[in-house]
């Protein structure tokens, strides 16, 4: 409690000395106007930069007992096309909305921070809602602090690595295969390249269709401006391609375990296996497809596959997708799965045209607080569930409907993280609720292999850098899918070879300096010094 204290009381003084603190009071409304006021109900719009975020607000349950305890509704804003050009877009014409969460990766993040956009969260805190010290996380606190002592976004979903070492943590990242078509096909191994090919060949041949709809032989994430999980990250993860090497920034994409694996899946895809929708489609047609059962392969994340595994199950257990041995180097090494980092997901703002930044920040400390994630988790004591002690019990036809149903679950309660934003993944841990065997499979799955990566995390605060990385990253999102549909190896080899010169020619060589000190700092910070 002595270090929040010092904590508040040390950016108390910086922001005293920048005159926030007396900006922000000029603001508030006074006398008996204020008083009337404070005894309504205000809406705030809470910008989520997710296309697939289709919650709604004040007609469940836990939505209904948030606004109740806090007096603030809320209206959300979504993208309907692509998230930066709508994020851009607000920017540049100055129209954030109230709350905004955003990606923590993002380079908005930055440009919002030293635009003067949002609103320091201590700031408001220390003028408005001294708890917030109490409930936030000291460690996360100091990584996100900027070098004016303020601190803008707070994240979901951060663990450090204390966290890790004191947990037992899962990955998100798994290797699926379509249950019955896998065993059908004599459950091959599918670690080599060789056995890999063989596999997808003998599921297509045996598999043509899926109920009357082509089958798919090999899923993947949405492709994006920066490339496409499935075949970066994840791939480079299942085959233990290190972040760096001797102390310096290795570079995983020309890697030769990697080079392999790609051009394993650019032969597929000249022999008719890697069907040209999987480079298009949007994650609402990826979920209609892995309901349909038209996929007999991917690398994904488990965590978004609960919506389609859950149908899947109630009409066929067998047609579930489960967790396997996926791709491994040629030296056979386990995959090195990473758990969150400190990162987390996504960082939540207040921004500077909030009407009321005293309830918003005032939603944040609740939603940040013991009891606002324990109803966001699993919902209201008494209605969703009932507490004897220390054994917290969901009651069976609130279980039942998140089983079976769960856009009817968010509609009618809205808890199990419908309201992710500032959720705290540590805290959940002595909440877990029963699981579906065909979810549990998937994470225990992950268990010998996962491992703490959020050292290797890349934000950089300086602008230049930062536009640096987002550009080395577009270059790498432009080259990917030309190499997995390139027409021979010579062609892959070539576009490979543009790749790097032209990643060369245009700051590689500063990015990667940059990387391998962002590495070392992060170390530091984290604890984590060699």
């Amino acid at each position: 409690m002595k270090g929040k204290i010092l904590l508040a009381a040390m950016i108390a003084a910086v922001c005293v000395g920048l005159g926030i603190v007396s900006f922000i009071r000029t603001q508030e409304t006074s006398g008996e106007d204020a008083d009337a006021e404070a005894q309504d109900t205000t809406t705030l719009d809470w910008y989520i930069n997710y296309s697939w975020f289709d919650s709604q607000w004040g007609e469940n349950i836990v939505s209904k007992k948030i606004t109740e305890e806090t007096g603030v509704d809320i209206e959300f804003i979504v993208p309907k096309g692509t998230e930066t050009e709508k994020l851009d877009s607000m920017i540049n014409s100055g129209t954030l909305p109230d709350i905004v969460t955003i990606g923590w990766w993002e380079p908005q993040n930055q440009e919002m921070i030293e635009s003067g956009m949002v609103y320091p969260l201590n700031v408001l805190a220390e003028a408005y809602s001294p708890d917030f010290f109490d409930v936030v996380d000291e460690s996360r606190v100091r990584w996100y602090t900027q070098s004016d002592g303020n601190i803008y976004g707070y994240p979901n979903y951060s663990f450090t690595y204390e966290d890790f070492e004191n947990n037992e943590l899962t990955s998100h990242q798994n290797f699926l295969v379509r249950k019955d078509i896998y065993e059908a096909i004599g459950s091959p191994d599918m670690t080599t390249p060789e056995g890999f090919a063989a596999a997808v060949k003998a599921a297509a041949e045996m598999f043509p269709e899926v109920d009357g709809e082509p089958l798919i032989p090999i899923g993947c994430d949405s492709f994006t401006e920066n490339g496409c999980t499935s075949f970066d990250n994840y791939l480079l993860n299942f085959l233990a391609i290190p972040y760096e090497q001797d102390g310096q920034y290795y570079d995983r994409y020309t890697d030769p375990e990697y080079i392999r694996w790609l051009k394993v899946f650019r032969q597929l895809g000249e022999d008719g296996y890697l069907k040209d929708e999987i480079f298009i489609d949007r994650r609402s047609q990826l979920e209609e497809k892995l309901v349909q059962g038209r996929y007999f392969c991917l690398l994904y994340q488990n965590k978004d596959i609960e919506d389609p595994q859950k149908q899947i199950y109630l009409e066929d257990p067998e047609r579930v997708y489960m967790a396997v041995e996926g791709p491994r180097n040629s030296a056979g090494d386990d995959p090195v799965l990473p758990t969150q980092g400190i990162n987390g997901w996504s960082l939540t703002y207040i921004s500077k045209n909030c009407k009321n930044p005293e309830k918003a920040i005032e939603l944040m400390t609740y939603m940040l607080s013991e009891e606002g994630q324990k109803l966001a988790y699993i919902g209201e004591e008494g209605t969703m569930y009932t507490q004897e002690g220390d054994v917290t019990t969901i009651k069976p036809e609130v279980l039942s409907l998140l089983n079976s149903d769960r856009e009817a679950y968010e509609a009618v309660y809205g808890a199990d993280d419908t309201y992710w934003m500032l959720q705290n993944g540590v805290s959940q841990l002595q909440w877990q609720t029963p699981m579906l065997d065909c979810f549990a499979q998937l994470r225990d799955w992950t268990r010998p292999y996962v491992a703490y990566t959020g050292q290797y995390d890349l934000s950089f605060s300086d602008p230049q850098t930062a536009a640096l990385y987002d550009h080395m990253q577009y270059l790498w999102g432009i080259t990917l899918p030309k190499l997995l549909m390139a027409d021979s190896d010579e062609e892959f080899d070539r576009i490979l070879e543009e790749y790097v010169q032209t990643r060369e020619e245009e700051g590689y060589a500063q990015f990667a300096a940059a990387a391998t000190q962002m590495y070392k700092l992060n170390k530091q910070k984290l604890g984590m010094e060699e």
